[in-house]
């Protein structure tokens, strides 16, 4: 991202500063217990960007309190400090700082922390998030979209195909929570999400149809496992919709020519 009113810090800041009713929300419900779990997450995914600094010379971002707010809210519970350690750092190393930090990664450091503790540790409980959360959610998405940080294409997409499966199909409240929650703190990710406007409606679309595939046949699955995996599988896809909007376009464009 280049300097300037758009460079990448200003666009951090303006995320975290839509995600604050999300996190008052969830740090309200949470009480104390969720004040030393963001504060555990803040201080281990801090310290690697500090190492990381001193090594490249490079400033660190304050995208590291976004991953931490996300880590933290969704990971799963009663872990203890050593496995949240070990994914936490996977997560902000792999996926970000070995890319050069935030803004050149492929994939949201907390979408791959989550995975990796959900993976690893897999009789670990996944939280349950709570209903208000969800509503929250609605105040993010408006501050997010009026700064311009927030894609309303990719939310927009995601939310036609969960209203559908919300009230057609009966998907459970939540679910629709976590996967809300979700949309916004990992899909709607600025830097990993698809950059095309088509390929954002695809991405949204792709994302809720994922989150309603497993809903409806993973037995056993978690509402915020279900969100985390749909999150993780439509990131890996953002590049190939971006690819097929393109495609389109100049299909397109070939033709009026």
């Amino acid at each position: 991202m280049t300097r300037g009113i758009g460079d990448r810090e200003t666009v951090a800041l303006l995320l975290l500063a839509a995600f604050l009713p999300l996190a008052i929300t969830w740090l309200r419900a949470a009480g104390a217990g969720g004040i030393a779990r963001l504060a555990f997450v803040l201080l281990a995914a801090g310290l690697w960007h500090v190492a990381f600094m001193l090594a490249r010379a490079q400033p660190p971002s304050f995208a590291g309190a976004m991953t931490a707010l996300a880590i933290a809210i969704l990971a799963p519970v009663d872990l203890g400090p050593i496995p949240m350690l070990l994914g936490i750092s996977f997560g902000v190393v792999a996926g970000e700082l070995a890319f050069g930090g935030w803004g050149r990664n492929i994939v949201n450091p907390a979408t791959v922390a989550i995975a990796f503790l959900g993976f690893g540790f897999p009789a670990a409980p996944w939280p349950v998030l709570p209903i208000q959360l969800g509503w929250s959610v609605i105040a993010v998405v408006a501050i997010g979209a009026f700064a311009g940080v927030i894609s309303w294409r990719e939310v927009a997409g995601a939310g036609v195909v969960l209203v559908v499966g919300w009230h057609s199909m009966g998907l459970a409240t939540p679910i629709a929570t976590a996967a809300a929650v979700v949309l916004v703190l990992l899909v709607c990710d600025p830097v990993t999400s698809a950059s095309t406007s088509l390929g954002r409606w695809l991405y949204g679309l792709l994302y809720g149809a994922l989150v309603l595939l497993f809903a409806l046949g993973w037995n056993g699955g978690t509402s915020v496992q279900i969100a985390v995996s749909a999150a993780l599988l439509a990131s890996l896809a953002a590049p190939l919709l971006d690819e097929i909007a393109i495609r389109l376009w100049l299909a397109r464009r070939t033709n009026l020519g």
